[in-house]
């Protein structure tokens, strides 16, 4: 029997700029794929004008009231000046298009290098950023957003890895170790107290951040969801723990410039370093129908990687057990 094609296989370059087309733009025939495998993001030639960025939804992720509030969430940022890449409207405001059973938008295209985290003054920078971004981001609720939490990035993640996709060999190690981070993970979220939940980029890595001018620009909200403050910042800290101190320094000085920080949430940084390694994968998991992750990922769903994954849960769990990073 022939297995159905999957959905991405018919994003043509003929396809994709009719979809471009459809929203008044004309092509020049060049588009050229970008890293993402969540979505599939194109950069399309425009006659006379510059390059514009194509973004395709995967189908079923995302309904189309979650992808405009993540808009509305852009705009509303860039509103106030602050550096973040915004989608594309047409002559009637829209920002969300469809073509072909697709969801799509458009953007336009932003050059720029990935930031040097290691450098102190750029997190001082980027910490004022972030505390613009959040205190823009508290002011409401997202409505149709997903809240960050165990449930969904912890449990339902390993219940999944458990179910379908760890070997029989790795099962009861994998069972034991996930069980004890899950329960550090509860304990620890329960003891922090109740936290404010605000609006967040949700996935603030290198990759998401285009440093250009001397100044940061945010891009890809597609994960953007209600979570922690510290959310946001806990991705750009790297190496020993001085080093880490260091730079979480600077980025909360410049954050309290525009927004508090509650300190009680570094307590939650290793937790939420643990669900989003048990969500990746998980997320991998998911989509493993998708023929790219094959080639892209290949390393996933071999005995090496569940051996070492385990490995790599073990070391986290005993860094639940460490105290918390301090500001100095």
């Amino acid at each position: 029997m022939t297995e159905s094609p999957h959905p991405f296989q018919t994003l043509t370059p003929t396809f994709i700029m009719d979809a471009v087309e459809s929203q008044g733009y004309r092509c020049d025939c060049r588009t050229f794929a970008l890293n993402s495998y969540e979505n599939r993001v194109y950069q399309v030639g425009v006659e006379d004008g510059q390059p514009i960025i194509a973004k395709f939804y995967r189908p079923g992720r995302w309904s189309a009231e979650q992808i405009l509030e993540e808009h509305r969430f852009c705009f509303e940022l860039a509103e106030h000046e602050l550096p973040v890449v915004a989608p594309l409207t047409n002559a009637a405001g829209e920002s969300l298009f469809r073509h072909g059973g697709f969801l799509f938008s458009l953007y336009p295209r932003q050059g720029g290098h990935a930031p040097e985290f290691d450098n102190l003054d750029n997190l001082l920078i980027l910490g004022r950023m972030l505390g613009r971004i959040h205190r823009i981001g508290a002011v409401k609720p997202f409505e149709h957003r997903p809240t960050l939490d165990s449930q969904s990035f912890g449990h339902d993640s390993v219940a999944l890895i458990t179910e379908r996709f760890i070997p029989d060999e790795y099962r009861p190690s994998y069972t034991a170790v996930t069980a004890q981070l899950l329960e550090a993970i509860d304990g620890i979220m329960a003891d922090a107290g109740p936290l404010r939940h605000i609006r967040s980029h949700g996935d603030c890595h290198a990759g998401n951040i285009l440093w250009r001018d001397d100044a940061p620009h945010f891009v890809d909200f597609d994960d953007a969801r209600m979570a922690p403050a510290v959310q946001d910042l806990w991705m750009m800290l790297s190496g020993e723990r001085p080093r880490q101190t260091a730079q979480l320094a600077e980025l909360v000085e410049g954050y309290r410039e525009f927004c508090d920080f509650n300190p009680r949430e570094l307590r939650l940084i290793e937790a939420l370093r643990t669900l989003r390694m048990l969500h990746y994968s998980a997320w991998l998991a998911r989509r493993w129908d998708d023929p790219t992750f094959h080639s892209v990922f290949p390393w996933f769903n071999t005995v090496r990687y569940w051996g070492e994954h385990i490995i790599h849960l073990r070391e986290q769990l005993a860094a639940l057990a460490e105290p918390p990073l301090e500001l100095p």
